[in-house]
C-alpha cells in the first residue's frame, strides 16, 4: 500500500511502551496498522466506539486495543488499556519512527545513493530520498523535494518547488505544477490530558497516470489507508484533499475547493471552485457541485447539486434570511 516503514514490534514490548498489559500471545509481531475493516494478519487496529461493536467483533485482526470492559468481544490477541485511541496513536508512533534529520549539503542536485534515477532530467536545487525511483523522461525543475521511497512514473513534469514526500506513489505523464505539497500529515489529533496529541499519519498517498495537480495544492497522506487520486484526475490551484480521500478516475476539482477526511468522490465528477465538501460521506459517479456548493451529506444519484444563494443587496438578504428563520418555526 505504499506506506511509511513499520518497525515491528512485538506484543508484549509494544504494551510495556503503552504502560497496558496484554491478553493472547505475547511474542506475536506486529507488521502493519489497518482500520477495522481491512484489518488482517499482523495487523494492529483498536475499537473504541460502541458503533462499531459488530465490526470489531468480526475484525481478522492480530492484534485489538479494547477498554478493560470490552475484552471479551474478539477472540484475536488484545492489549487492554482504558484510552484505545490515545494508545493506537502511540503505537503509531512507536511503530513508524520519524526519520532521523539527514545533515545539510551543497545547494546542487542531492541524489541520494539508493535512488533509481532512470534518464530523467533532475536540475540542480533537486532533493531525491532514499529508495526512490523516477521513471524516464521525467523532469524534475530546480527546487523540488523527494522523499524517501517515493516512485515517480515516466514522462512526469515536477515543477519548481513543488514537495513529494515519503511513499508518495505517482503514476506516468502526470504534471505538479510549483508550490504544490504531496503526502504532507493529515490533520489528526486526539484530546489527551496534556493537550492535543499527534496522531502519526502513516499511509501513503497513491497517484494515478495523467494526473495534474495545480500550484499551492495540498494532499494529505492517509491516517492509516491510503489517500488515492485515480487516473485522469485533475485539479486546480489551492485545494485541499484530507487525509483518506478517494477520487475517481476524470474528475475535476476547481480552484480554492476543499475536500475533508474519508470521503470519497467518484469517476467523471466536477467539483465547482470554492465548493466544500464534508468528510466521511460519499459522492456517486457523474456528480457536478456547483462553485461554492456546502456538501454535508452523501449523493447517490448523478445531476447537478448547488446550495449557495447569489449575492444581493445587504437589506435584501436581511429580510431573507429573517423569512427563512421564520418559516423554520
Amino acid at each position: 500500500m505504499g506506506r511509511s516503514v513499520v518497525r515491528p514490534l512485538s506484543v508484549e514490548a509494544l504494551a510495556q511502551h503503552l504502560g497496558a498489559r496484554f491478553i493472547g500471545n505475547g511474542a506475536l509481531s506486529i507488521r502493519g496498522v489497518a482500520n477495522l475493516e481491512s484489518a488482517g494478519d499482523g495487523d494492529l487496529t483498536f475499537f473504541a466506539d460502541a458503533k462499531h461493536r459488530a465490526v470489531a467483533a468480526a475484525t481478522k485482526t492480530s492484534v485489538l486495543i479494547v477498554r478493560d470492559a470490552d475484552v471479551e468481544i474478539n477472540n484475536c490477541t488484545r492489549i487492554v488499556h482504558a484510552a484505545p485511541h490515545a494508545a493506537f496513536a502511540a503505537a503509531l508512533a512507536a511503530l513508524f519512527p520519524a526519520s532521523p534529520v539527514l545533515p545539510g549539503t551543497s545547494l546542487q542536485a542531492v541524489v541520494h545513493g539508493s535512488a533509481q534515477v532512470s534518464f530523467a532530467r533532475v536540475d540542480a536545487f533537486v532533493h531525491v530520498g532514499e529508495n526512490s525511483r523516477v521513471g524516464s523522461g521525467t523532469h524534475l525543475h530546480p527546487g523540488v523535494s523527494v522523499g524517501a521511497g517515493v516512485v515517480i512514473g515516466r514522462d512526469c513534469i515536477i515543477y519548481p518547488g513543488a514537495q513529494i514526500y515519503s511513499g508518495v506513489q505517482m503514476g506516468d505523464r502526470c504534471i505538479v505544477h510549483s508550490g504544490a505539497v504531496i503526502g504532507s500529515d493529515g490533520f489528526g489529533f486526539q484530546p489527551s490530558s496534556r493537550g492535543w496529541q499527534k496522531v502519526p499519519q502513516v499511509g501513503a498517498v497513491i497517484v494515478g497516470d495523467d494526473v495534474e495537480i495545480g500550484a499551492n495544492t495540498t494532499i494529505d497522506r492517509g491516517a492509516i489507508e491510503d489517500t488515492v487520486i485515480g487516473n485522469g484526475v485533475k485539479i486546480d490551484n489551492l485545494v485541499q484533499i484530507a487525509h483518506n480521500c478517494r477520487i475517481g478516475d476524470h474528475t475535476a476539482i476547481a480552484g480554492c475547493a476543499g475536500v475533508a477526511g474519508s470521503t470519497t468522490i467518484g469517476a467523471r465528477c466536477m467539483i465547482g471552485g470554492a465548493a466544500m465538501i464534508v468528510g466521511h460521506l460519499t459522492i456517486c459517479d457523474d456528480v457536478v457541485i456547483s462553485g461554492g456548493t456546502l456538501v454535508s451529506s452523501p449523493i447517490t444519484a448523478p445531476g447537478r447539486y448547488t446550495g449557495v444563494f447569489p449575492s444581493t443587496e445587504h437589506k435584501m438578504w436581511t429580510k431573507i434570511a429573517a423569512g427563512l428563520r421564520r418559516s423554520g418555526k
